[in-house]
């Protein structure tokens, strides 16, 4: 570590939970972000600020001007722009010793198959369930850790399952696949703060599991109402039956 990463990470190197052992463990991390709106732009922001090694951001949207009341990394000139080529441009401008992989389009289902296998923490910033689930299906089958997020009107949700460990339940097991529709925030509106939170929360508990500090939050659901800003952390078990994850073998 060079004088300027010293210095950059200075104020991690004085936590003993995370040190100089555990920034380098920071600094090698390939992380995937699915999401570059409300979620996805305080989690990205956050996890290049702490200096992950990789970043690859998947979103297929454009930047509109409803997305600035809370998607903080675009801004009123990039209105129009794709937005993970505008989430490009701020993260690259915030910490320059990033790589930064920027898809303009949607992670489906071959995409993430063939990316998984490189790549160590799953954040699924998305908005809608076929993602979720695609998202869900593929890191079982990979093995990788998941960070769920998810934000609508006041209530946000955070769900972290380690799927390294052969015991640990999948998104499935928590919310079953099926018939539904998607809370779309042009219809149900979202509070702005809210999503940095989530997605806050989300980075933190991606660099946990990276740095290897701390107890693990995997099958455990964290839900809050931010109209009077009520927490509740809700533990769950894998699914014997679950049809997406009882069938993976043990590791």
């Amino acid at each position: 570590m060079d004088d300027p990463a010293l210095l950059r990470y200075s104020r991690h190197l004085l936590l003993d939970e995370i040190g100089i052992e555990g920034q380098a463990r920071i600094a090698r991390a390939r992380m995937l972000v699915v999401g570059a709106g409300g979620l996805g732009s305080p989690a990205a922001i956050y996890l290049v600020a702490a200096g992950i090694g990789r970043l690859v951001l998947y979103d297929g949207d454009a930047v509109d001007l409803t997305n600035l009341q809370r998607q903080i990394l675009h801004t009123t000139e990039r209105i129009g722009w794709p937005k993970a080529e505008s989430a490009a441009r701020a993260l690259g401008a915030l910490n320059p010793d990033v790589a930064i992989e920027a898809h303009a389009r949607r992670a489906d289902a071959a995409t993430l198959e063939a990316l998984l296998p490189h790549i160590d923490v799953v954040l699924d910033c998305s908005d809608n369930r076929a993602t979720r689930y695609a998202i869900n299906r593929a890191c079982v089958h990979a093995a990788v850790p998941l960070v769920s997020g998810a934000a609508s009107g006041f209530s946000g949700q955070l769900a972290v399952l380690d799927l390294r460990r052969p015991d640990a339940p999948c998104y499935a097991c928590l919310f079953p696949e099926g018939p539904g529709e998607d809370d779309a925030c042009a219809t149900t509106g979202v509070f702005a703060p809210l999503t940095g939170f989530i997605g806050a929360l989300q980075a933190g508990e991606a660099l946990r599991l990276a740095s290897a500090f701390g107890d693990s939050m995997s099958g455990s659901l964290l839900s809050v109402d931010a109209r009077d800003m009520v927490f509740h952390r809700l533990r769950f078990a894998r699914d014997p039956n679950c049809p997406v994850c009882a069938a993976r073998p043990a590791r």
